[in-house]
């Protein structure tokens, strides 16, 4: 791994404009190595918070990707960003590989390194394209909602253990459940999100591969 972790570090720090990434940080990733990769960058400008700039310019369709997002940037700058990534490599038709993954990279703080979290079959939504009939029940203050046909469960704060609570009084039921994240919240907390529920033991319930940004 470490050889990745010396070649993000150049690849941040050797360019002429001197622009930096601070990554989402996690706990004990699912993923720490990842091989064959090429990288994308979603710079956050702290002059202007309000932009978000790309840099895709290193991507090759047939690798793995590593896009590293500033953890300031909201979900609102970041998603069409990745969404423009997501479609490039989804809609390759030449030098194409089925089997390559997108990742997203985290600053992993049990092991002093990178961590890695897939989001290859993530297709992100806004709320308008597909949720209009359920916006009624989702408080704006809401930093993330799970919603399913069965049955509605609206999380509010960053307080993880809410989460968990809530999927314990459901975690038998067969559910397919749909998670919905507030457009303003943080690229680091919707991190710590993803990676919480990746270590979660759901039983019956499934999580759509649909996301959707309200």
């Amino acid at each position: 791994m470490k050889p990745i972790f010396y070649l993000l570090l150049l690849l941040l720090f050797s360019c002429g404009n001197k622009k930096t990434i601070q990554l989402p940080s996690i706990q004990n990733a699912q993923v720490t190595e990842v091989h064959d990769v090429s990288a994308a960058y979603l710079f956050y400008n702290e002059t202007q918070p309000d932009s978000v700039e790309l840099n895709r310019k290193n991507l090759i369709s047939t690798t793995n990707w590593l896009v590293n997002v500033d953890k300031r940037l909201t979900l609102e700058q970041a998603i069409p960003q990745i969404k423009l990534l997501q479609d490039r490599k989804r809609n390759a038709k030449m030098h194409k590989n089925d089997n390559a993954k997108n990742y997203f990279s985290c600053n992993d703080t049990s092991i002093k390194n990178l961590g890695f979290i897939e989001f290859t079959n993530v297709h992100y939504q806004m709320f308008e394209n597909g949720l209009d009939a359920l916006k009624s029940v989702i408080p704006e203050t809401s930093q993330m909602v799970l919603l399913s046909q069965a049955s509605t469960i609206t999380i509010k704060g960053h307080d993880f253990s809410d989460i968990e609570t809530a999927l314990k009084t459901i975690k038998h039921q067969p559910l397919d459940l749909v998670l919905c994240f507030n457009k303003d919240m943080t690229f680091e907390d919707y991190i710590t999100y993803k990676s919480r529920f990746n270590a979660l033991e759901l039983d019956s319930i499934s999580i759509s591969s649909d996301e959707f940004i309200y």
